[in-house]
């Protein structure tokens, strides 16, 4: 498959009072052309700075990108101008947040932001781009696109909100979608319906997703390829029906052990022990160590590289060293 993105070694760093916290360690992945990736963890494992950092979207200060490149369609836009880079966002890639609410303004039709944002991406007059946001609407399936054209973030639904964060966010047909969970904040109902919905668009657009998510439900349905991401690095990456079948890193072990399973008797759901290390104080060896059942010696001294691990596999583990 062609790459459209490649991240490699991507590094990024929030200055505090008490130092630096590295919470983007080295994070290197690709996605193709029309592919859907997942990129999974627990909160606070770095994802969503992931996003941001592939965006040049991280508040400077305190954050700062201090390492690594991110090659979309083999131009770095890390070191493009910012002039450029605003042509790229929104235009050939764009991103869905979490929380629509706090990413329309509230004093402007959701209609209106819509077809600001093509009017601004593809020079569009103003009857031609609300011709263009109100189809848009018509596409996510927002009811009565012409009426909710004219209606303000709040007198929307959650899940009618997030319908027009996709509409703006697809309304310029991007190579490339970041979905940063984009049903979390959704009753269960309206997340099935939103996730069914980019799969839907995904398809008749044929654009490549990355999915950011801690719901491995979410993951089972949606994507291709795996990246699981533990404090500041990836740990594993995998096939979807390869990391359900066959995880190959302590700590995916652990997340698929915490999930919920049809027939199990009831009481309490298993759990990793501890807590996610601070990235202001990362340990020395593997950062999973002091959490894993099957750490050894090497673990608490040296960290380990990523191993490939037969085809299209990859785990950051001592136990995989080899290839095992």
């Amino acid at each position: 498959m062609d790459v459209l993105l490649k991240v490699d070694n991507l590094k990024t760093v929030f200055d505090t009072e008490d130092g630096v916290a590295r919470v983007v360690d080295g994070v290197s992945f690709e996605v193709g052309h029309g592919e859907t990736v997942g990129l999974v963890g627990e909160s606070g494992c770095g994802k969503s700075v992931t996003a941001l950092s592939i965006m040049r979207l991280v508040q400077d200060p305190p954050g700062r990108i201090a390492g690594g490149s991110v090659l979309f369609n083999g131009r770095d836009l890390l070191t493009i101008p910012e002039r450029e880079m605003r042509k790229v966002r929104g235009n050939e890639i764009s991103i869905v947040f979490q929380e629509p609410l706090t990413s329309l303004n509230p004093v402007f039709t959701c209609g209106e932001q819509v077809r600001e944002a093509i009017a601004l991406h593809q020079k569009l007059g103003r009857r031609e781009s609300k011709r263009k946001a109100v189809e848009m609407f018509r596409l996510v399936r927002i009811p009565d696109p012409e009426l909710r054209y004219r209606s303000y973030p709040h007198q929307m639904s959650g899940g009618m909100r997030q319908r027009v964060m996709i509409a703006m966010a697809l309304s310029c047909q991007p190579k490339l979608l970041i979905a940063d969970e984009p049903s979390t904040a959704l009753d269960v109902s309206v997340q099935a319906q939103i996730m069914d919905l980019l799969l839907e668009l995904k398809e008749k657009l044929g654009m490549a997703v990355l999915l950011i998510t801690h719901n491995l439900a979410v993951v089972a349905q949606m994507v291709e390829r795996v990246l699981v991401m533990y404090a500041g690095v990836v740990v594993e990456e995998a096939p979807v029906g390869g990391l359900f079948a066959e995880p190959l890193h302590p700590y995916t072990e652990g997340l698929l052990e915490s999930l919920p399973k049809l027939g199990a008797p009831a009481g309490r759901l298993s759990m990793i022990p501890g807590n996610v290390p601070d990235p202001l104080n990362l340990p020395p060896g593997c950062r999973f160590s002091d959490r894993c059942p099957r750490r050894f010696d090497r673990c608490l001294s040296g960290e380990p590289p990523m191993f490939t691990v037969g085809r299209r596999r990859a785990s950051r583990c001592w136990l995989r060293e080899g290839g095992g």
